[in-house]
């Protein structure tokens, strides 16, 4: 009898479990809600996927939201909920995240590119700036900036991206050494926090939870307005590639570029393995200087590094413009017989990878896994890890661009949430793979992961001092390794503007404390 008895009890408290986790999960409570959009609780599913193409967590609702309100008002609501409610809420925009960030298992997505509101605005004075919603894309807002002759300072490489996910987490392209990310480059922001509060933030007001939300990994609040710097805007760019054969050259001569006065105004660097017909693949958009000695360049099978550069102008300055490229691309040591350039409009140059997008989609590889790994290295171990990693882990040809140019610390502000190395010159490095689906062999999903997780070896081995950009990491305790000593003031900041966990629980950072009484 008593083992019955104590069978009972057991028994009855793993329903009373059940049944407050379905109640916590019951949608019943979210159609009473008075939202201007509505909530979708059966298709559901495309919420459920990414760019990356990996993670699958079905959500139990998604709001389209018209107004900040609605957005406020679902986020005040379970908020209110308590810690007796499982529901989390992911603020998804054009669904670019790698590893499921945007998800939320059995929570609510909230589809920002439906978000409604103020009308894009440009002002034009003396310190030219844009308010855009969180949920508009980058190449909208740029489309719009040029009708007034402007454009934002600084970009990331591909522009079918929100202004809320970027700023979540960095935006870096080959003008950060220059301006910074581009979350250097925000006045003010209105932010939505896990409490369900409006609130507006720049350097003046509310400024704890603007740095904190400005690569914040969507941990303190959901950026539903954002005001952007802007500089004037150039007609056209002089686009620049050339090739080397040694690293060291190659890293020397971006550093010598990024720390000049006179410079040019985009630098990127990739790493080439294997690719023998490159430079005829080039000839249909780039012109080389020699054609004849462009001709003559073998690759040999050798690894060699391109180095992107752009330089912008007007084009009443075309004359200048070139006697100043030819100065600068004499200081550097390229192969010689390897320089290529073409000249192209502004937008057409910053909107390049939508070119490959649009061919990939053709050949329906867009929607493929994409274990993308992006980490950040200090300038003092760059040859230690081009050595290993180009010499010894990725020797085959890699299913997608690998991208290595320096950035200088001084142009990112410490006090936001993003983590970066501790030196003044840091370099991003971003294996950008596809995966071959059904693929057994180097352009399979595991292989590329395992070449990724012996990269995250080497790194923690050699002691490189490596951080993670768009992070992702499954434990608590390597989550506060990647912060190092900012954890303690990126923890606090979560328990003032999300105490109960509610925002991005795909990051896996922290997790909703549930309680079942």
């Amino acid at each position: 009898m008593l083992f019955i008895r104590s069978f009972m009890i057991l028994f009855l408290c793993c329903m009373t479990i059940r049944i407050n986790l379905c109640f916590s999960s019951n949608p019943s409570s979210l159609r009473t809600l008075s939202v201007d959009g509505h909530f979708s609780f059966d298709d559901v599913h495309h919420a459920a996927k990414d760019f990356g193409n990996r993670f699958q967590l079905l959500p139990l609702a998604v709001l389209y939201p018209k107004s900040v309100s609605d957005i406020a008002t679902t986020i005040r609501h379970i908020w209110q909920m308590g810690p007796n409610s499982e529901l989390t809420v992911a603020a998804r925009g054009h669904s670019h995240s790698l590893q499921g960030q945007a998800q939320a298992h059995q929570g609510v997505v909230i589809n920002m590119e439906s978000l409604q509101g103020p009308k894009m605005h440009v002002y034009t004075g003396n310190n030219p700036y844009v308010d855009a919603s969180g949920g508009e894309l980058w190449i909208d807002i740029l489309r719009e900036c040029l009708e007034y002759g402007l454009a934002p300072k600084s970009w990331t490489d591909y522009l079918h991206l929100t202004v809320g996910g970027t700023l979540s987490n960095a935006g870096v392209s080959g003008q950060a050494f220059r301006h910074g990310p581009q979350i250097s480059n925000v006045h003010q922001m209105e932010v939505v926090t896990g409490k369900g509060e409006v609130l507006n933030c720049s350097e003046k007001q509310n400024s704890d939870l603007f740095h904190s939300v400005l690569g914040g990994l969507g941990q303190f609040g959901i950026i539903t307005r954002a005001r952007i710097s802007l500089e004037p805007a150039p007609d056209m760019v002089k686009w620049i590639r050339v090739l080397y054969s040694d690293f060291t050259t190659f890293a020397t001569d971006q550093e010598r570029l990024i720390g000049a006065e006179n410079t040019f105004d985009y630098i990127e660097g990739f790493v080439i393995i294997n690719r023998t017909g490159l430079l005829n693949n080039w000839r249909s958009s780039f012109n080389p200087q020699d054609p004849v000695q462009a001709s003559q360049f073998h690759s040999d099978g050798r690894t060699l590094y391109c180095l992107e550069l752009a330089k912008y102008f007007n084009r009443d300055r075309a004359d200048a413009l070139n006697e100043e490229v030819g100065n600068l691309l004499s200081q550097l040591r390229y192969i010689t017989s390897t320089l290529f350039q073409t000249e192209v409009p502004f937008i057409e140059f910053l909107d390049r990878v939508h070119v490959s997008e649009v061919k990939l989609r053709s050949k329906g590889l867009w929607e493929v896994p994409h274990p993308w790994l992006n980490l950040l290295i200090p300038k003092s171990k760059i040859n230690d890890f081009a050595d290993e990693v180009f010499g010894n882990i990725l020797t085959d040809t890699s299913n997608g661009p690998v991208l290595i140019y320096p950035v200088n610390k001084s142009k990112w502000d410490n006090r936001t949430s993003a983590v970066i190395p501790e030196e003044n010159i840091f370099y991003l490095v971003a294996f950008l793979t596809s995966a071959v689906p059904s693929s057994t062999g180097t352009d399979g999903l595991e292989h590329i992961l395992t070449q990724n997780k012996r990269i995250l070896e080497f790194c923690e081995i050699a002691r490189l001092g490596m951080k993670q950009y768009l992070p992702h990491y499954t434990t608590h305790e390597e989550w506060k390794a990647h912060f190092g000593p900012q954890w303690e003031v990126f923890s606090q900041r979560k328990s003032t503007y999300d105490p109960l966990a509610i925002l991005a629980p795909g990051q896996r950072i922290f997790q909703k404390a549930i309680s079942f009484s």
